[in-house]
């Protein structure tokens, strides 16, 4: 099913749901989005036939009626008595299962139109069931760019390269992996698969990916061990806590960023750009993350040593400003 069909049919749920109104076609077609794509009266009326033939399909008890005084044609809602299911009992491995597939509900697309198909539908007058609860929960957030494009890997069976950068020592180098599945565990995404390079079974935090997935070779090429556990295999392949860290040279401003200089050491003084500052050497556990830490203090702090480092703070800052609408 395509994603915008998909995302539509979850917004028509939720606006049935959460109503105890019968709402006509046209009311739906106004706040439910997706339909105000529709170029004319007769496309919408195909569509949301087609979308309510779905539904029924998929086990959603539509109901037809009218509300009393209110309308003078048919409309649809959806009787929660009917739909709601009871008590189900759920073996361990089947429940991590679910779980798991709930989590991948929860991505922009579909939490932010959720979001908006409820604020259009009390924006309209419709009595919306505050005590309802959604049956879309989301369990794990993830913005990683790399997140869609190694799904659509995993799913199509086909090889991924990408630019990986390491946090110890401090490098980038290019990956050509055999995708497996894509986990979460304590909140970050990982991708399972075995790597062409090192001819191993390798786990990559999303995080650390730099620039765009690339896909390699045909569809289908890839194949999956079986009762291969891709969780388990991420929980014993993290670092150690007591992993060394790495060593980071930074330039910091006269007087300022004193939450950088209570962590790192002064090596010397220099003038960056015409400003006087120090040199300090810092060290850092995880200088992937620690980046955007250093990109929080602007310009008062600039990383001198390793390259990678400063490039990685430099996109963060080149981001922000794009976030904001200023040009770089």
């Amino acid at each position: 099913m395509a994603i915008a069909r998909a995302e539509r049919l979850v917004n028509l749920v939720l606006c049935l749901l959460s109503t105890r109104q019968y709402l006509t076609a046209e009311r739906i077609r106004a706040i439910v989005p997706g339909y105000a794509d529709a170029a004319t009266d007769e496309a919408f009326f195909r569509m949301f036939e087609r979308d309510k033939t779905e539904l029924r399909d998929l086990g959603v008890p539509l109901e037809t009626g009218r509300s009393a005084g209110l309308d003078a044609i048919d409309g649809y809602r959806i009787a929660r008595r009917d739909y709601e299911l009871g008590d189900i009992d759920l073996e361990p491995d089947e429940a991590a299962a679910v779980a798991l597939a709930a989590r991948l509900w929860d991505s922009p697309q579909f939490t932010g139109a959720a979001h908006g198909a409820l604020i259009k539908l009390r924006a309209a007058g419709v009595d919306v069931d505050q005590d309802v609860h959604v049956p879309v929960e989301p369990k794990v957030r993830t913005s990683e760019p790399a997140f869609p494009p190694l799904l659509a890997a995993v799913q199509e069976g086909r090889v991924v390269e990408f630019d990986y950068r390491r946090p110890v020592p401090v490098e980038v180098r290019t990956r050509t992996v055999e995708p497996w599945g894509v986990v979460a565990w304590r909140g970050r995404w990982y991708l399972v698969g075995h790597d062409r390079d090192r001819d191993a079974p390798r786990c990559f935090r999303l995080s650390r990916i730099v620039g765009d997935v690339r896909t390699v070779g045909k569809a289908g090429a890839v194949q999956r061990p079986d009762r291969f556990d891709l969780l388990s295999f991420v929980v014993r392949n993290q670092p150690a806590a007591d992993q060394p860290p790495a060593t980071a040279k930074l330039w910091v401003a006269a007087g300022r960023a004193q939450g950088v200089r209570r962590r790192a050491k002064v090596v010397g003084s220099r003038e960056f750009d015409g400003e006087p500052g120090d040199v300090l050497e810092i060290e850092l556990r995880f200088p992937d993350s620690a980046a955007g830490w250093i990109a929080g203090f602007g310009p008062d702090v600039v990383v001198l040593e390793p390259e990678v480092l400063a490039k990685t703070v430099r996109e963060k800052l080149l981001g922000a400003l794009r976030g904001a609408g200023v040009r770089a």
